[in-house]
């Protein structure tokens, strides 16, 4: 199958699991199959998955990837000694482990086609990863705690995990608790990556955005808190302070050089 012939595959098959789609036509423009297709893998609920559709998923989503270009860390430059700051998409970051930020549910954005990351890293890794989450939460017992993290294979991404970590949502003004809660964050991603031995971790700007963390006050919290667990940590973890808008890439600039 071509990528076309395999987003039709994977369209009608979702379509046809619910009653409620299967008077949807798929239209013929490319561009509209794969919001179509983006759409449905979104709203789809965490459940078992036939092994053959994972197949031409994981075949398209892989392909999909390499065409929006796979970043090394090889390829990047240290702005100081094992940090690195790159604006871009994080799910073409191929480093050891990319952290996105959770909601408590753990299992991704549920809106169709929405931009933020923890719908962009659920879409291109694979709806197993929804499945991963849920069943970790289930196991668990309860929602996922605020600055607190799990961990789960990446799929189809570039990367090989993904930490999955639910930032603090700040309602009225920043509290003292709020930028524990944030550190708590970074000190658990990098607890987990060095328990599982990882390199590399690239981090998204955890709880700014819709969260409304300031991002000046987040970047000061990221960074120290990174730096600390450096000094301290067995073997050493390089990290990426990823950012997608020019205003954080400034901030992270000031702070780093």
């Amino acid at each position: 199958m071509n990528q076309r012939e395999r987003r039709l595959f994977l369209v009608k098959q979702l379509l046809s699991e619910e009653k409620q789609y299967r008077n949807i036509n798929i239209p013929s423009d490319d561009d509209k199959q794969k919001k179509l297709l983006r759409a449905l893998m979104n709203m789809r609920l965490p459940k078992p998955i036939d092994k053959y559709f994972l197949q031409i998923q994981n075949e398209y989503l892989q392909e999909a990837n390499k065409e929006k270009g796979i970043v090394r860390l090889a390829n990047l430059a240290p702005i100081q000694e094992s940090i690195y700051l790159w604006q871009g998409d994080i799910t073409r970051l191929a480093v050891d482990a990319i952290v996105n930020a959770a909601n408590s549910g753990m299992t991704g954005c549920y809106i169709p086609n929405h931009t933020c990351i923890d719908n962009c890293i659920h879409t291109y890794g694979g709806m197993q990863m929804r499945l991963d989450c849920a069943r970790i939460i289930d196991k668990q017992g309860y929602d996922e705690i605020v600055g607190k993290a799990k961990i789960t294979s990446a799929h189809n991404l570039p990367c090989k995990y993904v930490l999955h970590t639910v930032g603090p949502i700040i309602q009225n003004n920043l509290q003292t608790e709020d930028e524990e809660q944030l550190a708590s964050c970074y000190q658990s991603c990098l607890t987990l990556a060095e328990k599982k031995g990882l390199a590399s971790v690239a981090f998204c700007c955890i709880s700014t955005g819709v969260f409304h963390f300031p991002n000046q006050r987040a970047a000061e919290i990221a960074l120290s808190t990174v730096k600390q667990f450096q000094k301290q940590a067995f073997h050493k973890i390089e990290v990426v302070f990823n950012v997608f808008k020019k205003s954080d890439y400034d901030i992270y600039k000031e702070l780093l050089c």
